[in-house]
């Protein structure tokens, strides 16, 4: 009998042949170090750079192909492929760090209750002082999850690019919202799965990625924008900002 898959990496990239290599390493060496079971699938949304052609180079990953640009429309397709009980939204220029996978399966082994677990981003290529503002984003965020979860009842919360969530618990809300172009899109299904079970949001859950975004948008307008969104998707249920963003 052949053991059932444990967990589906799922990777949705977009044009990422700077970074993907990394990443898809970084994923790698966490199932050989833990001896999981697993699958790594790269959602290769619409690429016109060598991101598939880097992806399939390695023999441990299964690309598939999404034509519907957008990172919900390639969220949900990686959720259709897999085959995991768990599934593992890992963003491409993400590096997961030596424990992360450990610490995932521990989390869900103890809580039979959990549905989500999600944890910050730690920006390898920013300056101290963006990652001082970033970290004080996320503390201040913190609280607001302990209050949104324990006090007001009303949902959790997740970091995009960075969550793990449980195949039954997703199959039964329906999957992603492929009507979000981007913003709002973890608060939202956070939130849909709060309604199922447990959603924890663990600050040790770390994940190592590039800030270019930030740099692009700048830090303080970025964290304006996420926090807006935030509460925007908590209290009316659906993102001020609906606008499409590339998902690199």
């Amino acid at each position: 009998m052949v053991d059932k898959i444990k967990i589906s990496f799922s990777v949705p990239a977009y044009n990422e042949e700077k970074v993907i290599d990394k990443c898809l390493e970084s994923i790698i060496a966490e199932i050989n170090k833990n001896q999981a079971r697993a699958e790594i699938i790269v959602v290769n949304n619409a690429s016109t750079d060598k991101t598939n052609e880097i992806a399939q180079s390695y023999s441990q990953v299964r690309v598939v192909d999404e034509t519907k640009k957008g990172l919900l429309f390639a969220r949900q397709r990686g959720y259709l492929e897999s085959q995991g009980e768990l599934i593992a939204n890992i963003d491409s220029d993400i590096i997961l760090p030596s424990g992360w996978l450990k610490k995932v399966l521990q989390e869900f082994k103890d809580n039979d209750r959990l549905v989500g677990l999600s944890g910050p981003h730690k920006y390898y290529d920013l300056k101290w002082y963006h990652n001082f503002v970033t970290n004080l984003f996320y503390w201040l965020g913190y609280l607001t999850y302990l209050v949104n979860r324990f006090v007001l009842r009303k949902g959790s919360m997740m970091q995009g690019g960075n969550f793990v969530v449980k195949r039954t618990a997703l199959s039964q809300i329906g999957g992603f919202n492929t009507q979000l172009k981007f913003w709002g899109e973890d608060t939202d299904i956070a939130m849909r799965l709060f309604k199922v079970g447990d959603v924890k949001f663990a600050l040790k859950l770390f994940a190592l990625t590039t800030g270019r975004r930030l740099q692009q948008e700048g830090v303080l307008k970025a964290g304006y924008k996420y926090i807006v969104n935030y509460f925007s998707v908590v209290f009316k249920g659906s993102p001020k900002n609906n606008d499409y963003q590339d998902h690199r």
